[in-house]
């Protein structure tokens, strides 16, 4: 794995390629019990170092969140990308409309002027991903990996400074 020093700019494009058209993330949270994920829906606006979610105050993440800030999103698709960042709890109700869909009224049962909906916003730090590649580059990466060759220029599996 190596670490891009790439620009801030850079890295939010690098991140917001890769996860572009994948609306659900497994979202992790920090309990008195340790680390919790569960799946939830990303809202659907271009990445630029934050991401937001749509949820209910009676929920474990909320009282999580206010106890723990600290967050891990994971998306999968053709590429692997986990987002390590801290979480703030949102209050506002134009951008909560903003947001909202007919898809969250039926699965909140609610609307988005109800005191108890909330968003969640998500300043990332950084981000490790993991391209599929092609074949040859992963049996190439694979190899070198288990052959303690190293794999610092690879482009497979790279970290990027969000923060």
């Amino acid at each position: 794995m190596s670490t891009l020093n790439n620009s801030y700019q850079e890295a939010v494009e690098t991140v917001r390629k890769l996860i572009k058209g994948i609306d659900t993330a497994m979202f992790t949270t920090i309990s008195p019990e340790g680390l919790v994920s569960r799946p939830m829906k990303t809202q659907e606006v271009e990445f630029d170092g934050d991401l937001w979610f749509l949820t209910k105050k009676d929920t474990s993440k909320f009282d999580e969140i206010l106890h723990d800030p600290r967050v891990n999103v994971v998306y999968a698709d053709k590429s692997y990308v986990s987002i390590r960042g801290v979480a703030k709890i949102v209050n506002d109700v134009a951008k909560k409309k903003e947001y909202w869909n007919p898809g969250y009224e039926a699965f909140l049962k609610t609307s988005y002027d109800d005191p108890e909906v909330i968003l969640i916003q998500v300043h990332a730090e950084a981000a490790e991903y993991w391209k599929s590649g092609n074949l040859a580059e992963k049996a190439s990466y694979m190899f070198k990996r288990i052959t303690n060759q190293d794999t610092e220029h690879s482009n497979l599996n790279q970290t990027v400074e969000l923060d």
